[in-house]
């Protein structure tokens, strides 16, 4: 889950980043944050989290200052000394009011009730269901790309790899262009085809179609060129290479 922490007292911060690691080991802190304008910025450049932890009072404002200037359409789990701002909070995308100082079980009852809702609002439809009584698996078409204020679309069909950099989650066209992502390459592994894309390390995701050559590397392990190419040769890692080679020839199940 990738995580934005907006709070001013750094004690508080990293207090935060503590539990958050305790409670959940994969937790990715993409940004931290403690005033409104570094936020601000930082919203209008990147693609949203999962979730922003976001304290009321900041040095040069408010949290409502902040959601003034941009949208954030993600959950808020809202963290402050007072309870006055509740109200105000809970007309926000706000999963939790919690009051310092945060108590780890608090942020976990917040972060279980931010899963159970997720679990609630992607329950499948009727039509969802039929597919699977048939044995049939509806997988992701496209993506909506934000681009600071600017939002596009782009087929999967268009997509050449996917690949994690920096902590933030890529989609490479094959007109070599990198889009930003919410999704991880996990998360991606089950949106999409698995007969078009497999994970060849942790690092990159790629489209059987984007493959130009490949070479032993050693025993186990094989050299990917892909179009358009990557910084870097990436490497078939030794515990996927078996079923890299079945994915090759079709027979990966």
């Amino acid at each position: 889950m990738n995580i934005v922490i907006i709070e001013d007292e750094q004690p508080a911060r990293e207090r935060l980043e503590e539990m958050l690691k305790k409670i959940m080991p994969a937790t990715n802190i993409v940004a931290t944050h403690d005033n409104v304008k570094s936020a601000h910025k930082w919203f209008a450049q990147n693609p949203l989290p999962d979730l922003v932890l976001l304290d009321i009072q900041l040095g040069d404002g408010t949290a409502f200052d902040l959601l003034k200037l941009v949208k954030i359409d993600c959950p808020i789990i809202f963290t402050t000394a007072y309870s006055k701002f509740a109200l105000d909070a809970f007309k926000e995308k706000s999963i939790d009011y919690l009051l310092k100082p945060v108590k780890k079980a608090e942020l976990e009852g917040a972060l279980q009730k931010l899963k159970e809702l997720k679990q609630i609002f992607s329950k499948p439809d009727v039509a969802t269901n039929e597919l699977k009584a048939t044995g049939a698996k509806e997988y992701k078409k496209r993506f909506m790309i934000r681009l600071g204020e600017h939002i596009r679309t782009l087929a999967v069909e268009q997509i050449a790899y996917f690949i994690s950099e920096n902590k933030c989650t890529f989609a490479r066209s094959y007109e070599g262009l990198n889009y930003p992502l919410d999704n991880n390459l996990d998360t991606l592994e089950e949106m999409l085809d698995p007969q078009a894309f497999f994970r060849i390390n942790r690092q990159y995701l790629i489209n059987l179609k984007a493959i130009e050559e490949m070479k032993m590397y050693s025993k186990a392990r094989v050299i990917v060129k892909l179009k358009p190419v990557a910084k870097e040769l990436p490497i078939v890692s030794a515990e996927r290479s078996a079923d890299f080679k079945l994915w090759l020839a079709g027979e990966l199940r």
